[in-house]
């Protein structure tokens, strides 16, 4: 398993990715998005949302926007809620 990060203009996303587990399934690595940290630029913070089983991002209402990204990512690995790493 890796952790990555994918990155566009005003958010990133953090992801898991897994290797192939079954042969039928083909050669590909899955992929599951665990977090969107997203950039607001009127105010200069970052947002943090989190991912549901359809890959469709919330707001993740436990945290207010922050100046850094700091802030996000110590709650994403601290998860008190389990709604990043389950």
């Amino acid at each position: 398993m890796r952790i990555e990060c994918e990155h566009a203009p005003r958010h990133l996303t953090i992801v898991e990715r897994r290797p192939p587990w079954r042969e039928d399934l083909g050669p590909d690595w899955t992929s599951s998005a665990i977090a969107r940290l997203r950039y607001n630029a009127t105010d200069k913070s970052w947002t943090l949302y989190w991912a549901d089983q359809h890959q469709r991002f919330h707001t993740y209402d436990r945290l207010p926007p922050s100046q850094g990204i700091e802030d996000l990512l110590t709650e994403i690995e601290r998860d008190p809620t389990n709604i990043f790493w389950g």
